[in-house]
């Protein structure tokens, strides 16, 4: 039998343990990465629906607030905020990308470097993605921390309040920066706020469709914060 002075007590941690890496945050990451740069490029084209005019991006990104917030709920706050970051930096490596691929002299077989020039020239390129990254890492940064105050200081329970709340906050900050950003001093005034309106019905259509996606993953920020 040991003595007790043998007896190696176990201390606990004085931090708690992080989230764990789950499949979910795994693929939720990917995701959000990957809608980021999608609606990013899809916003070059100025579409019709409905006779009114709206950036095609506006159809995907409300969705990565969504994921932010399963991202959330998954790898916690500190790992969100450092996401967001990232995704702002992996948008920025594809408008260096593209001006540099531009910069390079296309085959005359291909014949196509104009049309290529014209959609991913590093005026209009440039400004719609910087546009949007701004708006990006502002609202995703704000978006953030509403949802944290939420489930911190409102409730941790019924979960499609805490997505709401928190992207009525971010949505319209991200749709007025990106749309004066973008747009503003390029198009007409009347269509740079028609795409401010529609776009701002269109991401919260979208918002409300997305809500039911933070039940795909089980809370797990509070092992951290």
């Amino acid at each position: 039998m040991s003595s007790p002075a043998n007896i190696v007590r176990r201390v606990p941690p004085s931090h708690p343990a992080p989230p764990l890496l789950t499949h979910t945050a795994v693929v939720v990451v990917a995701l959000y990465i990957g809608a980021q740069m999608l609606s990013d490029l899809t916003s070059l084209k100025i579409g019709l629906i409905a006779g009114l005019a709206v950036d095609m991006g506006t159809f995907i990104y409300p969705i990565t607030f969504t994921l932010r917030d399963v991202a959330h709920k998954t790898i916690g706050k500190r790992h969100t905020q450092l996401l967001i970051w990232l995704a702002a930096a992996v948008n920025l490596f594809a408008v260096a990308y593209f001006w540099w691929v531009g910069g390079v002299a296309g085959d005359p077989v291909w014949g196509l470097q104009a049309e290529w020039e014209a959609i991913f020239s590093v005026n209009l390129l440039g400004r719609i993605v910087l546009a949007s990254i701004v708006a990006e890492v502002v609202s995703e940064l704000v978006d953030t921390e509403v949802y944290h105050w939420f489930v911190t200081r409102i409730t941790r329970r019924r979960q499609w309040a805490r997505v709401l709340a928190s992207n009525s906050v971010s949505v319209p900050i991200d749709n007025l920066i990106f749309a004066v950003g973008a747009f503003g001093w390029l198009l007409p005034w009347a269509v740079v706020w028609q795409i401010f309106l529609v776009n701002l019905a269109v991401k919260f259509g979208v918002t409300l469709a997305s809500m039911p996606l933070i039940y795909l993953a089980r809370d797990q920020e509070w092992r951290e914060e």
